[in-house]
């Protein structure tokens, strides 16, 4: 599996060329051209072209290329994997899957993604995925779908769907929860938890979903930050204003940084004294707590601040 940067993936509508080319000039780590749900019916069909024209003209600098197909029960996911590979598979890095529901429908991409790659010439096994859980069907089994293919990089939490599959009394994204008869509480910390465990037990990354609220930067800052306390590595960003505060979350501070690397430190010395543990600035630490921190460490290299 491809380890991608992850902070910021930007959403796109395949219907418009023009924003197709903001979006790969842009600072997000991936953007994804989309073909499900910011394109009417009408339109799924002749987006195709303007997600190959981008992908095969645009200077995409070191972005991850994506593009979110349409579900596997409807009449245009086989057309726009193939079409798409077919024209310009060379330059696509990434499918997203929405609506899974279980590991037969990871199954049906990744073989027909075979087949194209084996039949165009193509590496084998290049072009990866990632999997949006947005309905109860697939959050009851998302320890099996992280499991379910080689291709697999990421679960996606999609809220939006997940709140009408799941009866939650929400009207938008991002709403809040609160008020006299709200939910005391992260409406979402069972499903971003549960995504996350599956994520990271299966070696994959996890990713949180959108926040539709796009002029209330502080709540989409707040729960970019929940996510990343509980192990996600990036979130969506359906603006353009909302890649900023996604690479910030999603990506080591300079005093977590600092502190990070004072801590391996202090515990490899005493390990190097046959002690267990050390003490820094009044906190025990072990070989449990360098772990963490080298894991800080080895996120801010990877998002190149270290």
């Amino acid at each position: 599996m491809t380890k991608r940067l992850r902070r910021s993936e930007l959403s796109t509508p395949g219907h418009s060329p023009k924003m197709i080319a903001k979006a790969a000039g842009s600072e997000a780590d991936l953007v994804f051209l989309d073909l499900e749900d910011s394109v009417v019916a009408a339109e799924k069909v002749p987006s195709r072209q303007n997600i190959i024209d981008g992908l095969n003209t645009l200077d995409w600098g070191t972005k991850t290329r994506a593009v979110r197909i349409n579900p596997v029960s409807t009449q245009w996911c086989h057309g726009d994997i193939i079409d798409i590979v077919t024209a310009a598979g060379a330059n696509l890095d990434v499918i997203i899957i929405p609506k899974v529901m279980s590991p037969r429908d990871v199954w049906f991409v990744d073989d027909l993604l075979t087949q194209l790659e084996t039949s165009l010439g193509l590496e084998v096994g290049r072009i990866g995925l990632e999997v949006l859980i947005e309905e109860t069907q697939a959050l009851a089994c998302v320890e099996e779908i992280a499991a379910s293919s080689p291709r697999l990089e990421a679960l996606i939490l999609g809220v939006g769907d997940l709140s009408a599959s799941q009866g939650i009394r929400l009207g938008h994204i991002g709403e809040a929860a609160g008020g006299k008869n709200g939910y005391p509480g992260d409406v979402w910390h069972y499903a971003r938890n549960r995504v996350t465990v599956a994520a990271r037990a299966h070696g994959l990354d996890a990713v949180d979903g959108p926040f539709g609220a796009i002029s209330n930067p502080e709540g989409y800052e707040r729960e970019a930050n929940w996510a990343a306390t509980l192990g996600a590595v990036g979130k969506w960003a359906i603006h353009p204003s909302q890649i900023a505060i996604a690479n910030t979350v999603f990506a080591p501070t300079p005093e977590e940084i600092e502190r990070a690397s004072a801590a391996v430190a202090a515990v490899r010395e005493a390990e190097a004294e046959g002690l267990g543990a050390a003490s820094l600035n009044g906190m025990m630490i072990d070989a449990a707590t360098a772990r963490i921190f080298e894991g800080v460490l080895e996120r801010a290299q990877a998002c190149g601040v270290a």
